[in-house]
């Protein structure tokens, strides 16, 4: 009896969640979408993806045939919607790939420059004498004030600053004569 059954009655009742109705459409029809898939995308695995992806996506769609066209052409409408859809996700997805693949070139290259300037700034720290690298240990890596640093060290803050200021002073003579700066 369903074989009988016109596309737009089988596409009504489908709608409404008769399941025999939409097996009998997706029976008549599903070779038609994806050769059709297969024209719009050129390829056989895409083709068969998109064609699934419709099939999931018809019980929903269904809802809007209103029977002011034939049902194969309003199918052959939601497949080259679909087909679109497609592409355009992909092709976003494509964008969004390419730019993390820039982002992680610039990110692998920002932590290699500061690997290398940590590695610069560890071996001529080595090179300070030790009162100041006690000073900057404090200063910068335990984050201490100049006041606590003076405590700690058993020196005036006034003595602390001096500290600093040489090692600016320092660093900056070795990074020039290694034609850092």
């Amino acid at each position: 009896m369903r074989m009988q059954t016109p596309d737009e009655a089988l596409a009504i009742a489908a709608a409404n969640g008769d399941r025999e109705a939409f097996a009998a459409l997706l029976n008549r029809h599903y070779d038609r979408v994806f050769g059709l898939s297969f024209r719009l995308t050129g390829s056989k695995a895409e083709a068969e993806d998109l064609t699934q992806d419709i099939c999931l996506a018809l019980p929903a769609k269904l809802g809007s045939y209103r029977q002011a066209a034939r049902f194969t052409t309003w199918l052959y409408r939601v497949t080259v919607n679909a087909a679109h859809d497609r592409r355009r996700r992909m092709a976003t997805h494509r964008k969004a790939a390419d730019g993390w693949g820039d982002w992680e070139i610039a990110r692998r290259a920002e932590i290699a420059e500061a690997e290398e300037a940590e590695d610069w700034l560890t071996a001529t720290m080595a090179r300070l004498t030790p009162e100041l690298r006690d000073t900057v240990a404090l200063t910068l890596g335990e984050e201490l004030s100049q006041k606590d640093a003076a405590e700690v060290l058993g020196v005036s803050e006034g003595t602390v600053a001096w500290r600093m200021s040489e090692v600016k002073k320092r660093l900056r003579e070795m990074a020039r004569a290694e034609g850092m700066l």
